[in-house]
């Protein structure tokens, strides 16, 4: 990848259709999604598409899915199918892997995909894949990410996917808390943590936790920025300039859409690249 043509790194996409015509999340979640986010777009763009999408615009992707078979019964996407799908784009789109922490062989496919297929980092997205991600049954998990050298990306608060139903298809809310991250990045001081969206409704902990662990850092995907909470709209210039990090949400929110009402905050043209592009190249080890 040659960086003096990426003007932006997206930190956060997700594909949401193979090649064979299977979609992420079953037909009832993916409609409860795409009414929540309002956003008009197609939901099934397949990994050559978003290629496509973001060298169109001077643009690098984190790409993935994510496996959350144990609990909603539906089959993933296949992670090494997205794997070659960036290995063909490599100029614009950096893999990463999804794991269902709570299938038997999950330690071992989070092996098999980073020293096998590239993966720089492996995606948890808690209250969907439905486990506490401070419980120690996962830190095995953590143990072999950490040794490897890549990154953990986990969902953070409030999701899209299940708002609106009865009981929100049983996804609970509380366990995408960026607290229980916290214990995670203490007890593995190594392993190098992204926190998925600001967090909301606990925008105050993810800043803390971002803040307070050196080896913790927060994409602000998912959220258009227009709606950022304000104590994190503050930090973005100061404490959390080194710690923070471009993500859209692709397909729901797009670049383009996420960057026009990022123009319109309070954030210093100094800490702009950086946000856009240099923490996120530093942290993937590009630079």
């Amino acid at each position: 990848m040659d960086l003096d043509s990426i003007d932006a790194i997206d930190f956060h996409t997700h594909v949401e259709a193979d090649d064979h015509g299977h979609f992420s999340l079953d037909q009832e979640l993916m409609d409860a999604s795409a009414a929540y986010f309002k956003s008009g777009q197609p939901r099934t763009p397949t990994i050559d598409d978003i290629a496509e999408h973001y060298r169109a615009r001077r643009m690098a992707a984190v790409v993935f899915t994510v496996d959350a078979t144990t609990a909603t019964g539906h089959p993933a996407i296949s992670s090494e199918e997205i794997a070659a799908g960036a290995a063909r784009h490599n100029d614009v789109l950096i893999p990463f892997g999804s794991v269902d922490p709570r299938s038997p062989d999950a330690v071992d496919r989070a092996e098999r995909l980073i020293e096998d297929y590239g993966v720089r980092g492996l995606k948890f997205h808690p209250s969907l894949q439905g486990f506490r991600p401070n419980d120690e049954r996962f830190y095995p998990l953590y143990e072999v990410i950490s040794e490897l050298g890549a990154i953990a990306l986990f969902h953070t608060g409030q999701t899209g996917i299940g708002a609106g139903l009865p009981g929100g298809r049983g996804i609970k809310l509380r366990l995408s808390d960026p607290m229980l991250l916290d214990d995670v990045a203490a007890d593995f001081p190594e392993l190098r943590i992204v926190m998925a969206h600001p967090g909301v409704p606990w925008a105050d902990a993810a800043i803390s936790v971002a803040t307070h662990k050196a080896n913790v850092f927060m994409d602000l995907s998912g959220w258009l920025p227009k709606y950022f909470p304000e104590q994190l709209v503050r930090q973005l210039s100061s404490l959390l300039r080194t710690k923070v990090l471009f993500g859209s949400d692709f397909p729901v929110i797009t670049p383009d859409r996420w960057l026009e009402s990022f123009a319109s905050l309070p954030v210093r043209d100094e800490a702009k690249l950086p946000i856009y592009k240099e923490n996120a190249a530093r942290l993937l080890g590009l630079t």
